[in-house]
C-alpha cells in the first residue's frame, strides 16, 4: 500500500470517528498512530519506523512545510475535503531526542450549519456571548486547555458579526486553522517578512472594524493585541489559562501593563467542552430516544465581564475587594442537577481544577 493510501485511510477513519486529534508518534517498537476521541488518546494502529517517516514526510509536504528540516518544530495547514466532510487540517510537527520526529493533526470541521446557540450547553451563555460583539473596541480574550472549542467559539461569532451586522473582519494567524469565505485571513510568514508586527500594521491600514489575533503565545503577540485594542478596534484572541481570572495575571506576566489591560479588557471567557448524557434514558440512552444528544459534547462557558471583570482588575493592582460571578464549577454543578453531565464526567473537571489550583499554590509557596 502507498504513502498516499495510508496517508487517505488514516484521515477517513479520524474523520468516520469524529476524533479531533490524530497523533503519529515514533517509538523504540515500530510508529503508533492514535486518535483522540472525546478529550481522551487512543491507540489506532502501529506501523514500521520507516513508514510512519514517509508518512509524515507526505503530510509535511502537504501542508506545505520544509520536508529536510527535521530539527525545528514546524506548523502548516491544509484543507480536506470528502463527499461527506470539509474540514482544515492543522499540522505540528515536535523532532524527539531519539526517533526522528513526531506529528500532530487538529482536525477541524468546517460546519457552516455550526452556530454558537447550538455548541453552548446553556442558552443564555450563547446570547451574552453574541453581545459581546456589539462592542465598537476593546479586547476579548478566550482562555482554556488545547482542545476546548476556543477557536471554533471564535469563528462562529465573528463570521455572525461578518454576516448579520456587516463588520469587516480580519484575522491574523499562524497558522489559518479554518478557511473562511466570510472574512479575511492572513497568514503569518516570517520568511516572507509577515509578521505578527508588521501584519497587523498592514491590517491597520485595511478599515477593519474586528481584529482576530489567534493566539497570544509571547510578550510580543500581548503587546500587539492590546495596541490594537488601543487603536479603536474590537480585538479578539485566545490564551492558555485555567480560567478567566488567571487571563489578567497571564497577561501582566508577559509584560503588559495594569492601566492598559484596565483600558482595552472588555470581557474574559473561559470554556470547556463536556460530553452529554441523553437527560431522559441517563447515561445509556436507547437507540429510539428523540433527544439526539448521544455522545455529543457541548461546551460550558465561564463569563467575566462588567462589574465582575473591574472588581478582578483591582484585585491584580492589590487592592482587597470581593466579588462574585458564576465560574465554570458553577455552570458545571447546573449541567449536572439538569442531567446533561454525568457525575463522573463533573468530578474529572473538578478534580482537574482543583489539582490544577493546588500546583498553583505550591509553587507560590517555593520561595
Amino acid at each position: 500500500m502507498t504513502i498516499e493510501k495510508i496517508a487517505d485511510m488514516l484521515l477517513t477513519q479520524a474523520v468516520k470517528k469524529q476524533a479531533t486529534d490524530i497523533h503519529i508518534i515514533p517509538r523504540k517498537d515500530g510508529c503508533h498512530l492514535q486518535f483522540r476521541l472525546d478529550g481522551k488518546l487512543f491507540p489506532y494502529r502501529k506501523i514500521p519506523l520507516e513508514a510512519g517517516e514517509r508518512l509524515i514526510s507526505h503530510f509535511k509536504f502537504m501542508a506545505s512545510m520544509d520536508i529536510s528540516e527535521k530539527r525545528k518544530p514546524q506548523s502548516g495547514s491544509l484543507p480536506y475535503q470528502t463527499a461527506d466532510t470539509i474540514a482544515s487540517l492543522r499540522v505540528s510537527t515536535l523532532p524527539t531526542a531519539r526517533f526522528q520526529e513526531s506529528l500532530v493533526i487538529r482536525i477541524l470541521a468546517l460546519d457552516e450549519n455550526l452556530s454558537i446557540e447550538k455548541a453552548a450547553l446553556f442558552p443564555q451563555n450563547a446570547k451574552k456571548l453574541m453581545a459581546l460583539f456589539m462592542h465598537a473596541h476593546g479586547l476579548i480574550l478566550f482562555t482554556g486547555p488545547t482542545g476546548s472549542g476556543k477557536s471554533s467559539t471564535m469563528y462562529s461569532l465573528v463570521e455572525n458579526c461578518s454576516t448579520s451586522l456587516h463588520r469587516n473582519v480580519i484575522t491574523l494567524e499562524d497558522p489559518v486553522e479554518k478557511q473562511n469565505d466570510y472574512f479575511l485571513q492572513v497568514q503569518v510568514n516570517e520568511k516572507a517578512g509577515v509578521t505578527y508586527s508588521a501584519g497587523l500594521k498592514a491590517i491597520l491600514r485595511h478599515d477593519p472594524d474586528i481584529i482576530l489575533v489567534g493566539e497570544i503565545r509571547d510578550a510580543e503577540t500581548a503587546k500587539i493585541a492590546i495596541q490594537a485594542s488601543l487603536t479603536g478596534h474590537l480585538v479578539i484572541s485566545t490564551l492558555h489559562t485555567r480560567d478567566a481570572k488567571g487571563a489578567i495575571y497571564r497577561l501582566m506576566e508577559l509584560g503588559i501593563k495594569w492601566h492598559e489591560i484596565e483600558q482595552t479588557l472588555v470581557a474574559v471567557t473561559a470554556q470547556r467542552l463536556v460530553s452529554l448524557l441523553c437527560p431522559f434514558c441517563g447515561e445509556h440512552c436507547s437507540p429510539h430516544c428523540y433527544c439526539q444528544l448521544r455522545h455529543k459534547r457541548a461546551a460550558v462557558y465561564e463569563l467575566l465581564q462588567g462589574k465582575a471583570l473591574q472588581q478582578v482588575l483591582l484585585e491584580a493592582n492589590g487592592k482587597h475587594v470581593t466579588y462574585c460571578y458564576q465560574t465554570l464549577k458553577d455552570w458545571l454543578r447546573k449541567g449536572l442537577a439538569l442531567g446533561y453531565i454525568s457525575k463522573t464526567e463533573y468530578n474529572r473537571w473538578i478534580f482537574e481544577q482543583e489539582e490544577k489550583k493546588a500546583d498553583i499554590e505550591a509553587a507560590r509557596d517555593i520561595p
